[in-house]
């Protein structure tokens, strides 16, 4: 690309917003079209983000030739129909997790973004990898300061039961928890350790929201093993008493890091006198649109990001290995695709 700006437009308006003021505050973006059920919504936001508009239909936006790059924030079981027509209408996709729900809408996915030839950037917004703690640890890792790592620890802790028990999370047939929260923390492990696990045992419950309107297990806990000896535990506890959390702890033979309510620290030493350093940096990112200007950059830059892509396709892998392991009450291989 050079020359004019890219035409952005986003659907569904809920996190979509943030979405929408971050490319319309991106210079090499031009906010153009606003797409929510909620038509009133749109045409609110619309009136505070010039020149964008509202568009008559999801159809209708990726009809629209200005538009370049469709930012996806609809309800999770809209996101594959939603992605798979943006690709198909040529338009670069920056998406809301889950990527998709099934192993078969993955497999399309990569298949229609394959037939782009590597013409087409698609992202997933897991957020977690643009908080400045993670960047830090993620490149201490790298350079060999906590040496082999063979523990990573992660909760998610949603800690809003509300959104399952009475909205729309309530309605949609096979909600996942790990795919609709854990995922963050199932990216976060990969991208950290830059390896991929083999196979994965998994255990729900559904004892929080017993007796509610949600019907699928509303915590999940997962333990996933590596070729190289790693093991991963994660959970997603959509109905624990507490505010909106998360929980990490990396191992390794050198050092150890952990972020919970206490920050982020990380230890050097086994001698009790020393005690944790802490990291200084905050663990959540600055905002929910927080990487939306690498995706643009790498647009604009026409970088070769499928490596990218494919780590977003390797997440969801896990997420699906994770749902089956539950289900069949045995340690599930992972698929890769």
């Amino acid at each position: 690309m050079s020359g004019s700006r890219l035409g952005v437009g986003v659907v569904g308006l809920g996190v979509g917003e943030r979405h929408a003021r971050a490319f319309a505050a991106h210079p090499a973006c031009e906010l153009r079209s606003l797409f929510d059920l909620d038509l009133s919504r749109s045409s609110t936001l619309a009136s505070s983000l010039p020149p964008a508009a509202t568009a008559a239909s999801y159809e209708a936006m990726l009809s629209d030739p200005s538009i370049q790059v469709v930012a996806i924030a609809s309800f999770d079981d809209a996101h594959y129909g939603q992605v798979v027509a943006a690709l198909d209408a040529g338009k670069h996709v920056f998406v809301e997790k889950p990527l998709s729900r099934t192993l078969d809408e993955l497999v399309d996915v990569k298949r229609r973004w394959s037939a782009a030839g590597g013409r087409l950037h698609l992202r997933s917004n897991l957020v977690l990898r643009a908080a400045p703690a993670y960047r830090w640890l993620r490149d201490q890792v790298a350079a060999g300061t906590f040496g082999e790592v063979y523990s990573f620890d992660g909760d998610y802790l949603y800690g809003r039961i509300h959104k399952i028990t009475d909205g729309w999370r309530a309605a949609v047939d096979n909600y996942s928890v790990i795919e609709g929260g854990g995922v963050h923390l199932i990216d976060l492990m990969l991208w950290l350790t830059r390896q991929r696990p083999r196979a994965v045992t998994a255990a729900g419950s559904s004892v929080a929201t017993r007796g509610s309107a949600f019907r699928y297990n509303d915590f999940v806990a997962a333990t996933f093993d590596f070729d190289s000896g790693l093991i991963a535990r994660i959970t997603a506890n959509f109905g624990c008493v507490q505010p909106h959390q998360h929980v990490v702890r990396v191992f390794g033979t050198g050092a150890t890091f952990a972020y919970d309510d206490a920050g982020a620290r990380w230890w050097q030493s086994r001698d009790p006198r020393l005690g944790a350093e802490p990291v200084g940096l905050p663990a959540l990112p600055p905002d929910k649109g927080a990487l939306v200007p690498e995706f643009v950059s790498a647009i604009v830059n026409d970088l070769d990001d499928r490596d990218e892509t494919q780590a977003v396709f390797d997440g969801i892998a896990v997420c699906l290995a994770a749902d089956r392991a539950v289900v069949s009450g045995r340690r599930e291989l992972i698929e890769y695709i």
